[in-house]
Formats: C-alpha cells, structure tokens, sequence
C-alpha cells in the first residue's frame, strides 16, 4: 500500500514540477523589455539589446500601456517616397485626372438619360396629383365625414404639388448644365 502512495506521490509531484518549469519558461519569453528612445519620432521599441538602449540614451518603460500603430515607410527603396493612404482630390486641370473625350461623352449622355427618365417620373406624378387636386376642389372621399380632415388632404396635396413642382425645377436646371 506504501508503494502505490509513493508512486501517485511522485507522479503529482513530476507533473507539478514540469508545469512549473513551464511556467518559469513561459514568464521568461512573455518578459520583453521595451524601450522608450528620444529623437524626432519618439521610438518605442523591444527591438534593440540593452548596450544599443544604453548607447541611444533609452529608458525602459515599465508598468505603462503602449498602443502600436503601423506606419508606412518613409521611402521606397528606389528613393521615391510612398504616397500617403488618404490623398486629397487632385487640382482641376491636372493631366493626371483627365478623362478620354470619348468616355466623358459617354458618361454625359448617361447622365442625361438618366434625369430625363427622373423627369419623366416626376412630372407623371404632378399631373397625378393636380389630377387629384382639381384645381382646389378635390372629390370627398368616405373616409372625410369631418370637413377639417377634408381639408388637411386639401392643404396636403396642394404642398406636394409645390414640392413635385420644385423637384422638377431642379431637374430640368441639371439637364441643361449637361453639355
């Protein structure tokens, strides 16, 4: 029974001892130390051995959170620099941004088919609703026993028409910027 004992007691004590291990291996790697070196951009590092800290006039940070955001580098290996990931909108007149006559017109009558199928569909539906208006005076429907709702649909209708109206305006206005 003595035998059994010191067995399961050696094999509890062989598994606390390799976890241990593993432990104190584990607590060594995640162990890095980061360095906080002056200069113009302040550089953060767990890069460098702690003769180069020394030799750069590094501190070591401890305890502090760092955030790690990626960066670019300034140049290319050929020497010419990497553009930046968000660019303005280059200048009219920029050769760069030009596009093939051919295209542009294609792209304009495009446009042009498009607001005339707006058109189209916006002033179907003003002469629906002057339909309906008709000219101030619309047909009573069954749901209107209260002349005060009658006259809300009335007051409804005669501002879409102003709207419908306004919308076309605006439409036929872009029609004739298109060249």
């Amino acid at each position: 029974m003595t035998d059994w004992r010191w067995r399961a007691g050696w094999r509890v004590g062989a598994v606390a001892a390799a976890l241990l291990a593993g432990a104190a291996a584990q607590a060594q790697v995640v162990r890095n130390v980061v360095y906080r070196c002056p200069g113009n951009p302040v550089l953060y590092t767990d890069a460098i051995s702690e003769k180069e800290a020394r030799e750069r006039g590094c501190r070591t940070i401890e305890g502090a959170p760092i955030t790690v955001i990626q960066t670019r580098p300034a140049a290319r290996s050929g020497g010419t620099p990497v553009p930046p990931v968000a660019t303005a909108a280059p200048a009219r007149g920029d050769p760069s941004t030009r596009v093939d006559p051919g295209e542009q017109r294609a792209r304009d009558s495009d446009r042009r088919a498009i607001l005339g199928a707006e058109l189209r569909r916006e002033e179907q539906a003003l002469a629906d609703l002057n339909r309906e208006y008709n000219r101030g005076e619309p047909e009573r429907r069954g749901d209107e026993r209260n002349y005060q709702k009658y006259l809300d649909r009335v007051a409804e209708l005669k501002a879409s028409i102003a709207r419908k109206e306004s919308d076309v305006a605006a439409i036929k206005r872009e029609l004739a910027k298109t060249p």
